[in-house]
């Protein structure tokens, strides 16, 4: 729980204080929460509580007194799996047309930040992938 405490919580914390301090107004900051954490999550106590903390902080940070810049938006992606490689490592046999290519990530963000689509500030999106298909849905 320690460690996924620091993956999540802390590196959010921390990037909600650069964001505070660093961004200009009308800015994105993208956060990751994760689908699972919207409900419980036995066997992963620690990740469940880790990730719902990142869900609060938020929905805190877009609060009008949240602490960032006037216009900025605050938005945690909540996917099922991500693809990565430390994801394959661990889970070689896995189904993997069902986890969120990194590419389909970076090129929603890019979207977002030229303006495109961009959800409102404080938004938990549900990210689904399904025969490699992804999807980005308000939870």
């Amino acid at each position: 729980a320690d460690q996924m405490w620091k993956q999540s919580v802390w590196s959010s914390a921390i990037a909600a204080r650069i964001a505070n301090q660093y961004m200009k107004e009308g800015g994105l900051l993208t956060l990751t929460g994760a689908r699972p954490a919207r409900t419980g999550t036995p066997g992963m106590i620690g990740y469940g509580m880790a990730k719902a903390a990142v869900h609060q902080l938020t929905q805190s940070l877009a609060a009008g007194d949240g602490g960032l810049p006037a216009n900025a938006t605050v938005v945690s992606i909540l996917p099922v799996t991500l693809d990565t490689p430390m994801n394959r490592k661990f889970m070689p046999n896995a189904e993997f047309s069902s986890w969120t290519p990194l590419t389909t990530v970076a090129e929603t963000f890019l979207q977002w930040i030229e303006g495109s689509g961009r959800p409102a500030s404080g938004s938990l999106l549900d990210v689904v992938t399904v025969n490699n298909e992804t999807t980005f849905t308000a939870a």
